[in-house]
């Protein structure tokens, strides 16, 4: 349990915008408290201001934008008002954060060993020698494993949870009394997530540190909350202990987002069709890479043999962590990449032996949505001018192609009206919605979603998942899903196909496979997601 005394105190705090904004004050009058060896969680969507609120105790907002009311007490000292000297003693010392993007916040062209001793050596006294033994004790205290070639290592050498543990250890090199941590598990998989969780509530009790945790994942805060604070539109609308928060939400908003947490159980089967759309039949993809003369060469069987068939009509999820071979499939399915063997059948017609001009002319039968739309989504083109590329190229005259795209901008949940803004002047959840309008442009038969609500906040990506349903049943669709996020899969996914180094170890009706998991490797990952089933327990 924590101490009475706070280690921090955020008193009345306002943050204010630049002029044009959508609002004045990114935070209005907000207050709260962290104590020693507690873990308070910050949960709200995108623009509720929780990010900015870790950056202004770090003394890191954005220019033009600048705290305006308020103090931020910490050691006897006014954050609002200390020197930029001392905030940079205090930055690291004693005040740490853990970023959402680890690839962002290190440096690629230093090693992770030169990143976390650089920390050590601005600080502290140690000799060269004793920092590179710190180093090393520091990355075996977050479980990486190997940690003297981890050192030696780029950041671009390290898997996404094994960056995160080097941020962590980066961040607790000078046991700070206080730990900021903004999203750290946002893009991770279910087992890596849980991973870092455990970590960080073991290194808080171990070295009882304070933990300021942002995250818009209510499963996340079941998992490792003591305390949460939920904000919405720079205002804090509701607070207090975890248990009481999850079980008995008292404002609307936090009630809402508890809502949108789709549950791990999946709903009940559907009736599907005799008819399949879509077969697969031992696909494989092989990388090779590296090596002189055929000289240490790298070899990587990213998809092993797979076999699976989609009925028409019907969602097929292909779940999995970050190297399993999902995505690597959906590029060989969509013919963005080329299988080295297998087939793959589309309405009977072989697509893994056709020619690049002959996938070109078929594109309109099988279409993409991205994980990042605003990566492929092209800045320059306004909204409607996106959507409506595909058609024109096929053919369709300009005029009627820009015409049926504020169409779909209606079929999808956007004003039309917004069809000439550029992507940039579109939230997250929108400009995923533009990616989806511009798939269906071509009104494919097959829409191949590859982790298209992995970094929505759970009431967009509950909207999302319920258009893509909406638009399966009225439009006819046969969709491949993609994802990590196994509460997803259960709630979108008809059937769903589990992978592992490249293999389907298991396959079959969702609510039979997560319901009654028959592989080591999906009992692993489902015990792993965080908090469990928690919205059934919230609920009950």
């Amino acid at each position: 349990m924590s101490s009475t005394a706070p280690i921090l105190s955020v008193d009345r705090l306002s943050v204010r915008l630049p002029k044009g904004a959508d609002r004045a004050h990114a935070i209005s009058e907000v207050s709260l408290s962290i104590a020693e060896n507690e873990i308070v969680c910050i949960v709200g969507e995108s623009g509720s201001g929780k990010s900015m609120m870790a950056n202004a105790i770090m003394r890191l907002l954005p220019q033009g934008v600048s705290t305006d009311g308020g103090r931020i007490l910490f050691g006897g000292y006014d954050l609002c008002t200390t020197s930029a000297a001392e905030m940079r003693r205090i930055r690291g010392a004693d005040i740490a954060m853990v970023f959402q993007e680890p690839m962002t916040a290190l440096n690629p062209l230093r090693t992770i060993g030169d990143q976390i001793g650089e920390v050590l050596d601005i600080h502290t006294d140690l000799s060269k020698a004793e920092i590179r033994s710190r180093v090393l004790t520091l990355l075996a205290d977050v479980n990486i494993p190997d940690p003297p070639r981890a050192a030696k290592a780029y950041p671009h050498e390290l898997s996404g949870g094994q960056r995160q543990r080097a941020m962590i250890a980066m961040a607790l090199a000078l046991d700070p009394k206080l730990l900021i941590a903004d999203e750290p598990t946002t893009a991770l998989d279910v087992t890596t997530q849980a991973q870092i969780l455990k970590l960080i509530r073991e290194l808080q009790q171990r070295r009882k540190t304070a933990v300021l945790f942002i995250t818009h994942d209510f499963g996340v805060v079941a998992e490792i909350a003591d305390r949460v604070v939920v904000m919405q539109h720079g205002v804090v609308v509701e607070h207090g202990p975890a248990a009481e928060v999850l079980r008995k939400p008292q404002h609307a908003y936090t009630q809402q987002l508890i809502a949108a947490v789709p549950p791990v159980a999946a709903p009940p089967a559907r009736k599907l069709s005799d008819e399949t759309i879509l077969t697969l039949s031992g696909v494989a993809k092989t990388y090779r890479t590296g090596g002189f003369l055929g000289r240490g060469v790298r070899v990587t069987h990213a998809v092993k043999d797979v076999s699976l068939a989609l009925p028409k009509g019907a969602t097929l999820g292909i779940v999995g962590e970050s190297g399993s071979g999902k995505s690597t499939l959906a590029r060989c399915i969509i013919r963005l990449i080329d299988p080295d063997a297998g087939s793959i059948l589309l309405n009977g017609e072989d697509w893994a032996r056709l020619s690049r001009g002959d996938i070109r002319q078929r594109t309109q039968k099988m279409q993409m949505v991205f994980q990042d739309p605003f990566a492929s989504l092209n800045p320059r083109r306004k909204a409607a001018e996106l959507v409506a590329q595909g058609p024109i190229v096929h053919g369709t005259p300009r005029a009627r192609a820009l015409s049926e795209a504020r169409e779909l901008f209606a079929l999808v949940g956007l004003d039309p009206s917004a069809a000439d803004r550029f992507p940039h002047e579109f939230s997250g959840g929108q400009r995923q919605r533009i990616g989806l309008a511009r798939a269906l442009a071509l009104k494919p038969e097959v829409l191949v979603a590859d982790e298209p609500v992995s970094a929505l906040d759970v009431s967009v990506q509950a909207q999302v998942l319920k258009l893509l349903t909406s638009l399966r049943e009225r439009l006819g669709l046969s969709i491949i899903f993609i994802t990590h996020d196994l509460r997803v899969a259960a709630q979108i996914c008809d059937l769903v196909a589990v992978m592992k180094d490249g293999e389907v170890v298991e396959h079959g009706l969702t609510g039979q496979v997560f319901g009654s998991p028959q592989h080591p490797y999906t009992q692993a990952l489902l015990a792993a997601i965080p908090g469990g089933d928690f919205a059934r327990t919230a609920q009950g």
